[in-house]
């Protein structure tokens, strides 16, 4: 197959740009998975399928299940996998058309279907973009970053261009998604059920891009540590149990760490992309305004996001990630002070961007450091099976934030078909949309204060590198 990755082999090299921009157009398309899932599924739900927002956020409660547990069989995959192409990039490319295709069924569901029928294809369709599909993409995908080399620097630049892109495609699919829709559907009201033919031809545009950054992307890189699989049939040389691979990480204090922080992160993505819709549709009355909030909050983390390597070379990633986390918590209480004030809304979202594109470009990096510094720890290297669980930690945030915004919805009275909300309503739209991210960053916060790594990791490249050339 094609490639313009570096040809070197070495495990410990500088990756060179071909490679970074390679690894991170990857998470383009997958990423505008995770941006409609997160932003419009529910709403989607709800307005344009008309199912009760109740109902839906238990039908993905129940997901979250089989969710968790396909992340931790895929790790297993991965580490178990060897292909002409590696271990992870041979899985982009088996599974990015079905990956499109039950993305385009998802939001595609039949007018004719109604009740159980309704119920029972959300999530058979549901589970398949989720449990199956996204995951054995997704996993393989954060895994190349530990794959690529062993460089520490080179994990961090791998996972904040990573979050480039996946910026680049949220501001993309807040700008050009919905337009696309009303267009495409011949319509002026993007929920309503009359919209349901835009909802599909604007997702079988989202499916092309899935194949086509899932193809860039295994171009562009190259797996180059661990066991590689230059023949078919090759046994891997660090293949080892599932208890013993699970046994290395549950003593990794620090990928513990990062496991939970992840899923703050996750799940407060969900109040603020999902949530801006609910807010600027019933609370200040103007669904269109989604476009200039949702894009400021995407912009200023594009923007920040070309800084954070300066940063992350003076400061270290924690650091930078902790100075992202206030960011983040002043934007959402700012938002959530500012009242109607659309200006001072736009605004505080910026500041969220900012806080967002600092932490966010060093997540998969401190990621990456965590899975080393365990190999250290305890001579197991689980690649697939680390990178799995931080899977399923985003998904969890992911999905449980999609339920409690539709149980608190669902509490406060919310009604898809009504054309003015209650008070309650709104009030439960604030809530989600402003204070209970708030909460949620604060236990982020503290919990880095016991993230210590950054200073190790020096000692422990070279101990590793020691030890790999016994």
């Amino acid at each position: 197959m094609f490639s313009f990755a570096s040809k070197t082999n070495n495990p410990n090299t500088k990756l060179g740009w071909n490679d970074r921009i390679g690894y991170g157009i990857g998470n383009f398309g997958m990423a505008w998975v995770n941006g409609m899932m997160s932003a419009f599924f529910m709403t989607y739900l709800t307005d344009v399928s008309l199912v009760n927002a109740g109902v839906a956020s238990t039908i993905i409660a129940i997901s979250k299940i089989f969710d968790g547990v396909s992340d931790l069989i895929m790790g297993r995959i991965v580490d178990g996998t060897h292909s002409k192409l590696g271990k992870a990039r041979v899985w982009l490319l088996r599974m990015c058309i079905p990956m499109a295709i039950a993305v385009i069924l998802l939001f595609s569901i039949p007018a004719s279907f109604s009740g159980m029928v309704k119920y029972v294809y959300i999530f058979v369709i549901y589970n398949l973009v989720n449990s199956v599909f996204y995951t054995a993409m997704f996993v393989p995908y954060n895994s190349i970053i530990s794959l690529s080399t062993t460089d520490s620097y080179e994990h961090g630049m791998l996972g904040n261009i990573s979050m480039i892109f996946q910026t680049i495609a949220n501001i993309c699919m807040n700008t050009f998604f919905m337009t696309w829709v009303i267009k495409l559907g011949g319509v002026q009201d993007l929920y309503s059920p009359e919209a349901q033919g835009g909802w599909t031809k604007a997702t079988i545009i989202v499916g092309l891009l899935i194949i086509i950054s899932a193809v860039i992307c295994v171009m562009g890189t190259k797996e180059r540590t661990g066991a590689q699989a230059g023949k078919e049939g090759d046994k891997p040389k660090d293949n080892v149990s599932a208890m013993t691979a699970l046994k290395s990480l549950v003593t990794n204090k620090y990928w513990l760490t990062m496991i939970l922080c992840m899923f703050v992160i996750f799940f407060i993505i969900v109040m603020y992309s999902a949530g801006a819709i609910f807010y600027c549709k019933d609370v200040l009355g103007d669904y269109a305004l989604y476009t200039p909030v949702n894009n400021a909050l995407s912009i200023a983390q594009f923007a920040t996001m070309f800084f954070t390597p300066f940063f992350m070379k003076k400061f270290g990633k924690h650091r930078t990630y902790q100075v992202g986390l206030i960011g983040m918590i002043l934007g959402f209480a700012g938002t959530g002070l500012c009242g109607p004030n659309v200006s001072l809304l736009v605004l505080f979202n910026a500041l969220k961007g900012v806080g967002l594109g600092a932490a966010g470009g060093m997540a998969f990096g401190m990621v990456a450091d965590t899975l080393e510094y365990g190999e250290w720890k305890t001579g197991v290297k689980t690649v697939g099976m680390g990178n799995a669980a931080i899977s399923a930690a985003q998904k969890l945030g992911l999905g449980i934030g999609q339920v409690v915004l539709g149980w608190i919805l669902a509490f406060g009275g919310y009604d898809g078909a009504a054309a003015v909300q209650t008070d309650s309503a709104k009030a439960a739209i604030s809530f989600l949309y402003n204070w209970l991210p708030v909460a949620m960053i604060v236990v982020c916060f503290v919990i880095m204060l016991f993230y210590k790594l950054d200073k190790e990791m020096p000692t422990i490249h070279k101990e590793l590198e020691k030890r790999r050339n016994k």
